[in-house]
Formats: structure tokens, C-alpha cells, sequence
């Protein structure tokens, strides 16, 4: 891989002298006029039409090319690969468009396959404005764009036209949301669950304090005429990090911790993989995503059910970081979820974690709040009134999916474990806008240690936070406190704007609902300050890149799999990092069982001529495993997306 990836660079042309690494994100302009920044940490080139900017690792750039007029966003595209490495064009696999904004008058994703040995990144973006185009190239080592990720998002938020003033409602007056403003959103919400085939959506509107509206559109499964409404019950995913750092704010008002306090010395079993990076964490540090530690997600999807609470513990003990602390963001599950057993762990010395954790959370959040449907136990979140997940199956149709994955997440649950409602999360959200006082009007927690969570920590992209548990943001000039959550086939987000004293809530049961997430917050905006209506089209755009993706997706692999890479298989696999992977027959179909994923085979040619196995259930997540030989031993390699790589051997 590093080989392939320092040839791709090798071909850059010759530049200008590189620039000393920037000391902040610094503001500047390409030949045409198009106005860009350079990440902090990164150095910059430039000759002619092309900037490249490179990621201190030295195995990552992004170039910024100014294509002038052309046929369309691939004949921009072309001219711009041939510019940053000629000779070496390579092909898209997939073009998709978004909808015009932020001065452009067209925006185009152009995707590109890898090869998993690869474990690279490749990708376009074509801007038109007017006659003439700009283009985006991202180009290296998948590990390092996944650590840069915020950088890269500086880099593509800041594109604009010459001259372009992107649209502000700062200093405006915010409506309020009257009958006809709700039913307006109202009808957005509908409209957008329509076209993107999400079964249900629960929403709640807030307005100086009060919830006016709230319910659901849809039902909560489908074939099922059950409708969904404030009251049904979905997987919140990470909207639960917010609500555990809530625990310690409480705690921090009961004197059981400080922020600045060591967080060996509250629990002094806490370890990270390195001893100083463990020494230097405070408790401020536990939800901050900036101590350095990547991502980690697939150490407990891979991992064999039945793990303890303590496992969180156990993980970032064998966790290394990849950054400097303090240095970036990267969002680290396990670090949000020791946060939230640490509150377990002073409210009731001597429980077990999981068990201390979830009383905490229930004696001191969610009973006080009033939060009554929100629980981490499954079994009464999967009863009465909830809506079970929906995700695409391998042919991009909406299908109902068990739960049985999203179990996953139970040792882990303060990362993103809960249960909860429309209304429920309203209270929450009322709770935010009060700075600490419940809808009724008691003092829940102190202002202080409620808003010290939402100070500015690591920068996510342009005019965006993370503090702890929550982010902080600016959108079109306003100020918003806001927190999201994924897990398979839920997606959720809710949306405090403390200047105009509004809240939001959203919750979907459909992987596709993910697309309607930021459209909403736009369609509040433009409600709220009258801007122009723009988030019609981004879910409009959405819809058909999530119906061209599946096709291409599709177009890949061969399903049910080759037989003769099946046959080649090992019926057990293990990975001593994680667990096993066994490939069993089902009905007459190989099947693959690794950790919490399972499903039917299929089998993928990638482009440098090896074999991958794919699972082909329904729903976003899947196993993707490279077929390989470590000397006489089959092999599986699964590539997490981020900084992990893990590699199965045979069991014999």
C-alpha cells in the first residue's frame, strides 16, 4: 500500500517551493479567484491552476484545481486527475449530483474504487459556477483521511466562487413557530420520509419553552398499519453521549468530581494503550474526542456477544493513539462510554458498572427529567409502542430488520445504548434551552456545569465544535447545540438554537433517514428567518444518490457469491483481537456470522484482481473480507474504514 501511494504522489507535477505548515486554517485563493483554506498543520504547493494541500503524515493530499469551462463535472474532473498526476487518470465508478448551494450552480461526487490491499481513499468533487468549474481531488491512505477528517472538511466547506457571500440570518429575528409555520415542517418531514422510503419519523417541535407540536408520520414497521407518534420508542445511538455527560454535570454539582480532575484518580483502573496520553486525561477529556485515540468501532461489532461493561475499560487499555492530545478530532466510542460508567461507578461504588450506570441514569436523569419511555433495557424498548429498524436489502429496497445487531452496542451503552421517544427527547431539549431547569420549572443541574459540556474543544469543519457529548455549531450565523445518532437502521438528531429559543427532535427507523437529518435543520431555518428553500432539494439530490449507490453497489457483486470462492473457504476464522468468523451453509446459501454481523454471501472481483466476501443482509453495516494466505493458512482481512485493520486466519 505505501508503495502504491507514493507512486500516485510521486506523479504530482513539479511545484512551487512547498510553504511552512500552516499555524491556523489560513484563508486564500486559487488563480481564478476561488476562495479556499489551508488546514492548520498542512503545507500547501502550488503551479497554475492546481493548490495541493499535504497532510502532515505526508501519505494524504487534497488538490484544488481550477478546470475552466467544460463538457460537464467528469470532463472537469478528467482534466483535473490529469493535472495532478498525469498519465494516471483513474475511472469513476459512480457520479452522482447534489443539489446547487453555496454559490455553486452545480455540485457533483465522483467515487472511485480501491483495492482493499490498497486501504486508500479517492475521490472528486466538481463545482460549476457560471461557464467555469472547480474540482476537488482527495487522494492517499485511508488510516490518515480518517484522522484528518476534519481537516478535509475545512478544505470542502470553504470552496466558494469569487465574490460569493454565503447566505447569514445572524442578527435576525427569528419567527415564531406558529400553526402554519409547524404545519410547513410538518409537510417537509412527510414529503421527505416519502421520497426517501423512510417508514417512520417522530418529530418534536419546541418554542420559548414549550413543546408545540409533536408526533410522527408513518408507521413503526412496514406491513404494518401501526403509526408511529411521540410516543413510539427508537434506538437513540450517540444522542446518549449528551445525556451521559449530563451524569457528570449533576455529579460535578454534587461534588463526586471536577472536570479538571484525573481520571485515575477517581477510577484508577482507567488505561489507555499509552501511559502518558492515560495520565494527561481529565474528566473534561472523557467525551472530548481529543485525546488522540482513532475510532474503534469494529473491536466490539466483531467482537462475541455476551461482553461485560467492564470490556469498554478492557479495550482502551489496548487502544494507542494516533494523534497528539488535543491535536484532532477523532471520535472514539469507548472513550464516551468509559465517561458515562465512570458517573456509574461515584454515583454506587461496588455495583457492577453496567448495573451502577444504569440506575445512575434513571435515579438522576431520566426519572427527574420526566423521561419516562427512555430506558437501556432492551426488552422494554422492544415492547408496545416501538419501531423496529428498516435498511436497504441488497437490491436498495426498504426492508424491516431484526434488532438483533444494535445488541452491539449494550456493553458499550453511555456511548449510545438508549432507548427513547419524541417526547422524551423534547424534554431534554427543554432541559438544554433552560440551561438546567426541567419544564416544570425545577433546577435539575446547575447552568454552570450544564453549559461547560458545549466549550469549543477540537474543531469538527468549518464553524464546528465538539465539547462533550455534544457540538457546538454555527449554521447560516446561528448558533447550535445539536448531537446526532447511528446505529442500524435508526438515525436521530435533535437541535437546540439558544439566541431564538427554539429546540427540535428527530427520530427515524430507516438507514435512509439519514439523509434527512441536516435537510431539517435547514427547512427550521428557513422557516424560522425566511431563507431561501434550499432543503427541499438536498433530500430531492439525496434520494437519487441513495438509489444510484445501491444500483452500483449491486453492480459489484455476484450474489449469490462465485462457488468457487466459496468453496475455497474455511469454515472458521479467528482474529485473537476480536473473535471469530464462521462460514456456514443456510438454505442452501454460504453464510457468514462475524461478531454482530450476518448474512448471506457474496462475492466481489476488485480492481487489482483479488477476491473479496461480502455479506449481503440487509441494512448499512456489512462484512467486507478480503480473501487471502498468510503461507499455507486461509486468511480474511477486514478493513474497518478508519485505522484498524484485522486479520482472520483459519482454525484448523
Amino acid at each position: 500500500m505505501k508503495l502504491i501511494l507514493a507512486l500516485a504522489l510521486m506523479s504530482l507535477p513539479v511545484a512551487a517551493a512547498a510553504q511552512k505548515p500552516a499555524a491556523v486554517d489560513t484563508a486564500g485563493k486559487t488563480a481564478a479567484g476561488i476562495e479556499f483554506v489551508q488546514p492548520r498543520d498542512w503545507t500547501a504547493t502550488s503551479r497554475g491552476p492546481l493548490t495541493v494541500f499535504q497532510a502532515p503524515e505526508g501519505d494524504l493530499r487534497i488538490a484544488v484545481f481550477d478546470a475552466g469551462t467544460a463538457q460537464d463535472a467528469a470532463a472537469a474532473t478528467e482534466k483535473a486527475w490529469a493535472a495532478f498526476r498525469p498519465g494516471n487518470v483513474p475511472k469513476p465508478r459512480l457520479i452522482t449530483a447534489a443539489a446547487p448551494g453555496d454559490g455553486w450552480d452545480e455540485r457533483t461526487s465522483l467515487s472511485y474504487e480501491t483495492s482493499p490491499a490498497e486501504r486508500a481513499v479517492r475521490s472528486a468533487l466538481a463545482l460549476r459556477s457560471g461557464s467555469a468549474w472547480t474540482v476537488m481531488l482527495v487522494e492517499g491512505a485511508a488510516a490518515t483521511a480518517a484522522k484528518r477528517s476534519a481537516a478535509a472538511s475545512v478544505v470542502q466547506q470553504n470552496l466558494r466562487p469569487a465574490g460569493y457571500q454565503r447566505e447569514t440570518f445572524a442578527g435576525k429575528v427569528a419567527h415564531g413557530l406558529t400553526p402554519d409555520r409547524i404545519q410547513t415542517i410538518r409537510d417537509f418531514v412527510a414529503e421527505s420520509a416519502r421520497e426517501l422510503d423512510v417508514p417512520g419519523v417522530s418529530i418534536a417541535l419546541i418554542d420559548q419553552g414549550k413543546v408545540v407540536w409533536q408526533g410522527g408520520v408513518g408507521v413503526r414497521a412496514l406491513g404494518s398499519p401501526q403509526p408511529v407518534d411521540e410516543h413510539t420508542k427508537y434506538m437513540i445511538a450517540s444522542n446518549t453521549k449528551g445525556m451521559a455527560t449530563l451524569l457528570l454535570s449533576v455529579l460535578a454539582d454534587e461534588g463526586k468530581l471536577q472536570w479538571d480532575q484525573k481520571v485515575v484518580d477517581l477510577y484508577p483502573a482507567f488505561r489507555l494503550g499509552n501511559d502518558a496520553t492515560t495520565q494527561s486525561v481529565l474528566v473534561r477529556h472523557l467525551v472530548c474526542a481529543c485525546t488522540g485515540l482513532p475510532r474503534k468501532d469494529y473491536s466490539f461489532i466483531l467482537a462475541d456477544a455476551g461482553a461485560p461493561a467492564s470490556a469498554t475499560f478492557e479495550g482502551l487499555a489496548q487502544t494507542q493513539p494516533t494523534s497528539k492530545f488535543g491535536e484532532l478530532f477523532q471520535y472514539n466510542n469507548l472513550m464516551a462510554s468509559a465517561a458515562g460508567y465512570l458517573g456509574g461507578a461515584l454515583s454506587y461504588p461496588g455495583m457492577e458498572l453496567g448495573a451502577a450506570f444504569d440506575r445512575a441514569m434513571e435515579e438522576k436523569i431520566f426519572a427527574p427529567l420526566g423521561m419516562r419511555d427512555t430506558t437501556f433495557n432492551f426488552d422494554k424498548g422492544m415492547a408496545g409502542n416501538w419501531a423496529p429498524p428498516h435498511g436497504n436489502d441488497i437490491d436498495g429496497r426498504t426492508t424491516l430488520m431484526s434488532n438483533g445487531f444494535n445488541f452491539t452496542v449494550y456493553p458499550h451503552r453511555p456511548a449510545g445504548g438508549a432507548f427513547s421517544t419524541a417526547a422524551d427527547m423534547a424534554r431534554y431539549v427543554q432541559l438544554e434551552l433552560s440551561k438546567g431547569l426541567t419544564p416544570e420549572g425545577k433546577r435539575l443541574v446547575s447552568e454552570a456545569n450544564l453549559v461547560e459540556r458545549r466549550k469549543r474543544g477540537v474543531q469538527v469543519g468549518e464553524g464546528s465544535w465538539y465539547g462533550m457529548g455534544l457540538f457546538e455549531r454555527t449554521a447560516w450565523g446561528i448558533p447550535v447545540v445539536t448531537h446526532g445518532g447511528t446505529l442500524l437502521g435508526y438515525h436521530s438528531t435533535w437541535y437546540a438554537l439558544p439566541e431564538a429559543g427554539v429546540g427540535a427532535v428527530i427520530l427515524t427507523n430507516g438507514d435512509t433517514g439519514a439523509a434527512m437529518l441536516a435537510p431539517f435543520l435547514r427547512r427550521l431555518l428557513e422557516v424560522l428567518y425566511d431563507g431561501k428553500p434550499e432543503a427541499e432539494l438536498d433530500v430531492a439530490a439525496a434520494a437519487a444518490r441513495i438509489k444510484a449507490q445501491a444500483l452500483a453497489r449491486r453492480a459489484r457483486l455476484t450474489f449469490p457469491g462465485d462457488p468457487a470462492v466459496l468453496a475455497g473457504l474455511a469454515s472458521r476464522y479467528r482474529d485473537p483481537s476480536v473473535g471469530n468468523i464462521t462460514i456456514t451453509d443456510r438454505g442452501g446459501q454460504k453464510w457468514i456470522k462475524a461478531g454482530f454481523v450476518e448474512g448471506p454471501l457474496a462475492t466481489r472481483v476488485n480492481p487489482d484482481g483479488t477476491v473479496s466476501i461480502v455479506s449481503a443482509g440487509p441494512g448499512a453495516i456489512q462484512v467486507d473480507a478480503l480473501v487471502g494466505k498468510a503461507g499455507d493458512a486461509r486468511t480474511l482481512t477486514i478493513n474497518d474504514g478508519q485505522q484498524h485493520q484485522y486479520v482472520y486466519a483459519e482454525v484448523r
